[in-house]
């Protein structure tokens, strides 16, 4: 009985296959280019098509061995989705900034029910661009120069709390940029919420990946729940604010302003999409340089060294001991370690859009509806971009990368808007860890997980201490 319940599943997935295969979206029918080709490649097991592949190993393996046999630009089936991927800086230019208006942003239904619709992620032209624009006005440097000794109090708080504990290390950092997320959102008004608005958080985010089943029980209609509670912890805010009408420097404010005319279902949408943007990359990141710096003593030293000059001038020009905006302009090296740690991990192995019509790309088509996958990973693992691209060398960035060879934060009208913000935060979290504390690797150091994206193995355990109590 069984064999016949699984054959009938799978003849029913062919069928489905089938009949999608002779559908505009997979480009068999109606196209405006019926005499393009679909470009080279396999779209792997009927319904799941290559997903396992993918995310049951190094994503560099699976992108290397498709680029040796297909080339740059190859066609699969991940995540229910038929998929385009190209991984050469000039495909990627190509969806992300020449002709970006070909290609929209898009997410799992899930994350994009519990994020919001009217988040900045999954919305293009005027109201993005306003929403773009109110994002940048909160996070450009003029902007978040005036709390970095707020975040220099919340990183210090965070180490403190873990001197002399077994520390994973992910988990942790996590814990960080959410304050710090909370802190750039809020302002001061978080203190009163974050308690609250943590435990609603950790609850929703679980479902991010979810099926988007919302039945009683399901992770997904768990998710929601929290979702409601924490829209509602933002509306009582955004009510306060109102009530109090005083003069704000965060996100919110520029959110709420009145020239802007942002719903308050526009704002919830926006500021838990922020939070989310802000949370688990710059974490991930994190994590790895602190893996990289321990494996690599003379760079730890080097950092260690660039980070202590600066204490050490401000002893000497009499300065209290607080890290400000302009110090973080004498962290070059640092910053380098930083960039270095970006390509080698590549914590987004890479961004998803899709076509918004049927495009020609290099005597291919790309059918409408589509899903255009940029691979970050294998652009900074080529090693025409980058010599020997698998050694940790933050000297390579001394000199500017090739065009379209780095991109981290993505590019164009959709790249991260909050780059400077996580930059900084990560800048001033090294600089405590590096003068203050020693970190040891417990267990196995080269196991690697990848989903949702590239980790160390359990989220690095990792020995703190304070130096002095060595």
């Amino acid at each position: 009985m069984m064999i016949i319940l699984v054959a009938l599943i799978t003849l029913g997935a062919i069928l489905i296959i089938n009949h999608a295969l002779k559908s505009p979206v997979f480009g068999f029918s109606g196209s405006r280019f019926p005499k393009l080709s679909l470009p080279p490649g396999t779209l792997g097991w009927p319904y799941i098509g290559e997903t396992f592949q993918l995310y049951s190993q190094n994503p560099n393996v699976f992108f290397a061995n498709k680029v040796k046999k297909y080339g740059s630009v190859f066609k699969t089936y991940i995540l229910g989705c038929p998929c385009v991927m190209i991984s050469s800086p000039e495909a990627a230019k190509f969806v992300l900034s020449t002709r970006s208006n070909l290609f929209k942003p898009t997410f799992p239904a899930s994350k994009e029910r519990m994020l919001g619709k009217q988040a900045i992620f999954f919305n293009q032209g005027d109201y993005h661009a306003k929403l773009r624009k109110l994002v940048l006005q909160a996070f450009m440097p003029a902007s978040i120069r005036t709390f970095v000794s707020d975040i220099d109090s919340v990183a210090i708080q965070t180490l403190k709390s873990l001197e002399g504990s077994f520390v994973n290390t992910f988990q942790e950092m996590k814990t960080y940029t959410f304050n710090v997320a909370l802190l750039s959102i809020f302002g001061k008004d978080e203190v009163n919420y974050r308690e609250e608005m943590k435990r609603c958080y950790y609850v929703l985010e679980k479902g991010y990946n979810s099926m988007p089943m919302n039945l009683p029980g399901t992770l997904f209609n768990k998710s929601m729940k929290a979702r409601k509670e924490l829209a509602q912890i933002v509306a009582q805010i955004i009510s306060s604010r109102r009530e109090m009408n005083k003069d704000h420097k965060d996100l919110l404010s520029s959110f709420m302003g009145d020239k802007e005319s942002l719903t308050d279902e526009q704002i919830t949408d926006n500021v838990i999409g922020v939070i989310f943007a802000a949370r688990d990359t710059t974490a991930s990141v994190l994590t790895w340089i602190l893996k990289y710096l321990a494996e690599n003593p003379s760079v730890l030293q080097a950092v260690t060294e660039e980070q202590e000059a600066i204490i050490k001038d401000k002893k000497q020009s009499g300065e209290e001991n607080v890290i400000c905006w302009e110090d973080t302009k004498k962290m070059p090296l640092t910053t380098r370690v930083i960039q270095e740690t970006l390509r080698v991990a590549s914590i987004l192995s890479f961004t998803f859009r899709e076509a918004v019509e049927d495009v020609e790309y290099e005597g291919y088509l790309i059918p409408k509806g589509w899903k255009v996958l940029p691979l970050f990973r294998n652009i900074h693992h080529n090693p025409v971009n980058f010599p020997e691209p698998e050694k940790f060398d933050p000297s390579r960035f001394e000199v500017a990368p090739k065009p379209n060879t780095f991109l981290p934060f993505g590019s164009g009208i959709h790249s991260c808007p909050g780059n400077e913000l996580a930059k900084l935060e990560i800048l001033v979290m090294l600089h405590h860890i590096t003068t203050k504390y020693r970190w040891s690797i417990i267990g196995p150091q080269n196991e690697i997980q990848y989903a949702p994206f590239a980790l160390p193995q359990n989220g690095l355990p990792i020995k703190l201490s304070l130096k002095s109590q060595d």
